[in-house]
């Protein structure tokens, strides 16, 4: 008998299809979403697998804009700024700047999305808070390194009631911030990551995909410092001596 020739798929994908001369995005003529489709209609489309209505084609807009950017000194900007005036490429510096956020600064989003998660339907707020506190675990979306209120937050929030996006979630982020506030020695604000991250819960995206929404926000930012640095002229970015305080031991013999 003659052995029938067949391929073994390595991968698959729902996301997209290219053969003929055509390219589909879960179905649709990429050619129509060019034509009639936001660049933000299609960001949810391959996210969620449908188009968005109207509210949430609205709400996701105002996410990316809450992201877009946040100054010159987070480690981010600093970051990407720095490594492109040491005459690495655009993408390299876009990269570089990427791979800089973390816990404390564009990865909050994602812990904070999985907190709310697990424990939005939890009755005790309060409870949960104190002993989170007690057992000195750190409650991710709050806080923040300059800021005793955080606006884009509160915008945020005013847009997810407009839409019907405010529910179990972003009621269980506000409880929690008045409890951690009621204990807590300092101002800890509920941050735009804790925000973004009650609200694309309620949208209901996995908290798995909450640190894309940030990175797909804040890279037109990243991209505006890296080439501002670029046309700046100002050659490599380094500390200077005045800049860095030495705190080792002072000159001595061998």
């Amino acid at each position: 008998m003659a052995r029938k020739n067949f391929t073994i798929m390595q991968w698959s994908t729902a996301i997209s299809h290219v053969q003929d001369g055509k390219e589909l995005i879960y179905g649709y003529d990429l050619k129509e979403l060019i034509r009639e489709k936001s660049f933000v209609e299609v960001i949810f489309l391959v996210l969620k697998g449908e188009l968005p209505k109207a509210r949430e084609t609205r709400m996701m807009n105002a996410l990316f804009t809450a992201a877009i950017d946040h100054g010159i000194g987070v480690s981010s900007a600093m970051t990407a700024r720095t490594v492109v005036s040491t005459g690495n490429s655009l993408h390299t510096a876009l990269a570089a700047g990427i791979l800089a956020m973390g816990t404390l600064h564009g990865s909050a989003i994602e812990d904070a999305a999985k907190f709310f998660q697990e424990h939005a339907s939890e009755p005790d707020a309060a409870g949960l808070v104190a002993r989170l506190r007690k057992e000195k675990i750190r409650i991710p979306g709050y806080g923040h390194k300059i800021l005793d209120h955080d606006p884009r937050s509160e915008a945020l929030f005013e847009i997810a009631k407009e839409t019907g996006f405010y529910g179990q979630h972003c009621a269980f982020a506000r409880k929690a911030s008045e409890e951690i506030n009621a204990i807590s020695s300092k101002k800890l604000p509920l941050n735009v990551d804790g925000a973004m991250g009650a609200i694309i819960s309620d949208m209901g995206f996995d908290w798995k995909v909450a640190k894309g929404f940030f990175i797909v926000g804040r890279v037109p930012g990243l991209v505006a410092h890296i080439y501002e640095e670029m046309m700046s002229k100002n050659g490599l970015r380094r500390l200077t001596e005045e800049e860095a305080e030495y705190v080792g031991p002072g000159e001595r013999g061998l």
